[in-house]
């Protein structure tokens, strides 16, 4: 089954290429704090007290840069998730459909249907 994309855009495409821009940036800080990791482990099995580690350890800190990446991925991924139960909506697939595809409840596929202005219909 094919669906022609809307001339005017698609919103779960712009959503998916925020999605994958959003992940290679993620993989990249993430490397940036393994590294980092790496540093501090050699440090400590050197000997280095914790306090001094933390207190000399530049910014971002490792546990900063993982919060920040696991905070982008969230949002980016609910948007996904959202428009792309918006998008199988339009296409004319069931709330029930959609949650079992999703494996969650229909009510949390009416919940991120609400939530982009869709209203749920079965």
């Amino acid at each position: 089954m094919t669906a022609r994309v809307p001339e005017e855009g698609d919103a779960a495409v712009r959503a998916l290429e925020q999605l994958i821009s959003c992940i290679d940036e993620s993989a990249d800080e993430l490397r940036r704090a393994r590294v980092r990791a790496e540093q501090l482990l050699v440090e400590r099995r050197a000997g280095k007290a914790w306090l001094e580690l933390v207190t000399e350890e530049s910014r971002p800190l490792v546990v900063e840069s993982i919060s920040t990446v696991l905070a982008s991925l969230a949002g980016a991924g609910h948007t996904w998730r959202r428009e792309e139960a918006a998008a199988l909506q339009r296409e004319q697939i069931s709330i029930n459909r959609i949650a079992a595809l999703f494996g969650v409840t229909r009510q949390r596929i009416s919940a991120l249907l609400k939530e982009n202005g869709s209203p749920p219909a079965e």
